[in-house]
């Protein structure tokens, strides 16, 4: 029987990668690993973490992470309002490498995907159970951020082997899929969208106009599939 540690954000990626793992993947045992890092979105991300991890018929288990908030300048963790010239630079969604770095959390999946490891070593040693780690990102190419690129997810897993009592698989299953790739991928699966959500800036509904918002829609554009988001735009 296998067994998955999944970190899960309540977005559209994370929960697809929880129902993929559960209905593909072949993992019966499986943890929703969420962390509280003091983002603007917290409350929604919980609350859809919470229902991905009933919906699959996972065990849901929180890490609070309040440090990272306070040494992180990401917009992300801000906690004013933010107005629109502030985090939109390229509406085109071309080159929007410089509006990525606003939203960047320093070592963000490195410490989320450390913790996993500890959880995972910690529950091997007490039961000899292995937990491989599922992981819900994808590389957007040479705009992606330094944590969700196919060498940093090689690198972690040479980690695992050096660093661990027990080697622990750490994998990223769409990692080199477009984000309308993984919208009919969900479709698939049976996910329901709109128990999703991905805006940067907002902790209610969709602000429509984060970069978060923006490959979002395109995603369900590109794959021909109605978008039941609801966006609030400006």
């Amino acid at each position: 029987m296998k067994n998955a540690i999944i970190l899960c954000s309540g977005g559209l990626d994370s929960v697809t990668t929880a129902h993929l793992a559960k209905k593909k993947l072949g993992y019966k045992n499986i943890i929703i690993l969420f962390f509280d890092y003091g983002q603007r979105s917290l409350k929604i991300e919980r609350k859809l973490s919470k229902t991905c991890a009933r919906d699959i018929g996972a065990v849901f288990e929180e890490v609070k992470l309040d440090w990272l908030e306070k040494i992180s300048g990401s917009l992300i963790n801000k906690k004013q309002g933010l107005s629109k010239r502030e985090y939109v630079l390229n509406p085109s969604l071309k080159n929007t490498q410089k509006e990525s770095k606003k939203f960047y959390v320093p070592c963000r999946n490195t410490l989320f995907i450390s913790y996993a490891l500890a959880l995972a070593e910690s529950l091997y040693i007490k039961n000899k159970k292995i937990y491989d780690i599922v992981l819900g990102f994808k590389c957007e190419g040479k705009d992606s951020y330094p944590d969700t690129t196919p060498e940093f997810l090689k690198e972690m897993n040479r980690l695992s082997k050096i660093s661990c009592s027990k080697s622990f698989s750490i994998i990223a299953p769409l990692i080199k899929m477009d984000k309308e790739d993984i919208v009919m991928l969900g479709k698939s699966l049976g996910v329901n969208f709109k128990k999703t959500f991905s805006c940067y800036t907002n902790n209610k509904i969709h602000c429509g106009k984060c970069l978060a918002c923006r490959l979002r829609k395109a995603g369900f554009y590109w794959a021909n599939i109605k978008d039941p988001t609801r966006y609030i735009g400006f």
